[in-house]
């Protein structure tokens, strides 16, 4: 590097600050956008082969430090001392995020692969770089295409192994959660009418296009099409609305 300008080093030294990345990464993206911050950043975040290398010791280690005891994989007790370390709540969404980077295929265990895996794609091989990218990962539920692959990741990650349905329960707290994000005026009036009138297990259709409802149909429900093709459960959702004196019916 000391053959760079000041300008150049100055950017280098800012990138490297910023990303966590080494100066090898940092002047390869730097180059790769004509020396444009801006651009060096684009190109870090989107493109996974770029990014910062991971040292497989640190891995091996921040794995072995939250692996189970009797098991080759991260269970509850691992990820409760993970979230400590990272000074996140256990049930902050952000491990949700978290989960689906690390493509878990079930909640609160992580397999050594999963982990690992992980991490790798994130750049990150310390606690202290794991705790910096945290603001990074909650952001990620502001991207639309990223917030609904979440969602859908979510149904398969909550449920039992073994089922192809979701239970009431989960699906209500995880409702809860996502739709905290989203700030979905319905959600507590849709937990209180499966109570009321469901109670049974939530269909991967029914979580699926609920979403699509929250997104496209509004609050007062005045671009709601009954002959459209919305799972039963929400056409009586809707009825249950309308009965409740919840929302008005369009005259």
């Amino acid at each position: 590097m000391n053959k760079l300008g000041r300008g150049h080093r100055d950017k280098v030294q800012q990138f490297m600050a910023i990303t966590g990345t080494s100066e090898k990464v940092a002047l390869q993206a730097l180059k790769s956008s004509d020396w444009h911050l801006e651009g060096a950043f684009d190109i870090f975040y989107s493109q996974p082969h770029i990014r910062a290398t991971t040292d497989s010791r640190h891995l091996e280690e921040l794995y072995n430090r939250y692996k189970d005891t009797y098991a080759d994989m991260i269970l509850v007790d691992g990820i409760s001392l993970l979230c400590n370390d990272l000074q996140v709540d256990p049930q902050d969404i952000v491990t949700l995020v978290l989960s689906w980077h690390m493509k878990a295929a079930t909640m609160c265990e992580f397999s050594r692969q999963e982990f690992i895996g992980g991490l790798q794609s994130l750049g990150v091989d310390t606690i202290q770089k794991f705790r910096e990218k945290i603001p990074s990962l909650r952001a990620e539920l502001k991207d639309e295409q990223k917030f609904r692959e979440i969602y859908n990741f979510a149904f398969g990650w909550a449920k039992e192994k073994g089922q192809k349905s979701l239970s009431l329960e989960t699906a209500i707290g995880m409702w809860q959660l996502l739709f905290a994000e989203k700030h979905w005026p319905l959600v507590d009036h849709w937990c209180d009418f499966l109570q009321a009138r469901h109670n049974k297990s939530i269909t991967r259709d029914t979580w699926s296009q609920l979403l699509e409802f929250a997104k496209t149909i509004d609050p007062e429900l005045s671009n709601y099409d009954a002959e459209g093709a919305w799972p039963y459960l929400i056409d009586e959702f809707v009825e249950y609305l309308y009965e409740n004196g919840i929302v008005g019916r369009s005259i």
